[in-house]
């Protein structure tokens, strides 16, 4: 008997090793970044691609470069809230240093080591590329600063508990492309990294995963109001001449007006070179039918 209380002991020891292991943050190697200079120019398209202003300005607000937060996201888990992350030093991110920036937007961990949630799409903004990193840190620090807190989120037991998070990641975050680039690596690019389509135009596992077996796809809306679109073939019939003007203007081919939070997407590919929103229409045109 004593013998077996130990190997429990013994094996209760050993599993908790190992889930601290699995569950510890994993940081960026700063070194990467020697030798890099942050261009804001260049970091102002990298941040409108990435849609940083759609999320974290407040709702309704006029100046949508004022990154104050507090725009609420919900889903089956609890409700989300865009924190703070203009420059302020002390309630944005204005007292971060790059590496700090870098390990929240490519692995979702914060300055004190805690893991985000995945509501925040680092698991998409993993694959970007490093001098856009370094651009993009470059740029939110020419903006506006906020003294307004960050809210809390409104999540229950047991997604409250932060380190269990990094079990999600462990499973299921993954710096792979799902799409061939096939010669249009900037498509696949814009539409897996930087835009982040596929975290609402892909369905989700029970544990918030993306479905890649279902990419693009549609999905429930998190809201509970409706469903966001498939964008594959069997289900899109638009050209790609379609595609790229619907991310220009907000018009569909039979005129119909982009609403929801679509419409600031749609704001910002607005602003992107043409060449961006033809080689995201290239990528959703070569998306493989899903079927019934």
């Amino acid at each position: 008997m004593r013998t077996f209380l130990k190997l429990v002991v013994l094996a209760a020891i050993v599993g908790a090793g190992i889930g601290l292991w699995v569950t510890a943050p994993n940081r960026v190697d700063a070194a990467k970044f020697d030798g890099l200079t942050g261009d804001a120019a260049r970091g102002e398209t990298v941040f409108t691609a990435a849609g940083c202003a759609s999320c974290h300005h407040t709702k309704g607000a006029e100046d949508k470069l004022v990154l104050t937060g507090g725009m609420e996201f919900v889903s089956d888990f609890g409700t989300f809230y865009a924190p703070n992350i203009s420059p302020h030093p002390a309630a944005g991110i204005g007292g971060w240093t790059l590496e700090e920036f870098a390990n929240a937007v490519t692995r979702g961990v914060n300055p004190k080591g805690q893991h985000y949630y995945p509501a925040f799409p680092y698991t998409a903004y993993t694959k970007m590329a490093d001098q856009d990193l370094v651009d993009l840190w470059a740029y939110v620090q020419t903006l506006p600063a906020s003294d307004v807190a960050s809210k809390p989120h409104d999540v229950g037991f047991p997604f409250n508990i932060r380190r269990s998070v990094g079990g999600w990641k462990f499973l299921f975050m993954s710096d792979d492309y799902v799409m061939e680039a096939n010669g249009n690596e900037r498509g696949r690019y814009l539409v897996e990294t930087l835009a982040h389509c596929a975290e609402c135009h892909t369905p989700r596992n029970p544990v918030g995963a993306l479905d890649k077996g279902r990419w693009m796809g549609g999905a429930p809306n998190p809201s509970g109001k409706g469903t966001i679109p498939p964008l594959t073939p069997d289900k899109l019939d638009w050209s790609a001449e379609d595609v790229a003007y619907y991310l220009e203007s907000g018009f569909t081919p039979t005129f119909d007006a982009v609403g929801g939070h679509m419409a600031e997407v749609v704001e910002n590919f607005s602003h992107l070179p043409a060449e961006d929103r033809n080689a995201v229409a290239a990528y959703i045109k070569a998306l493989p039918p899903l079927g019934e």
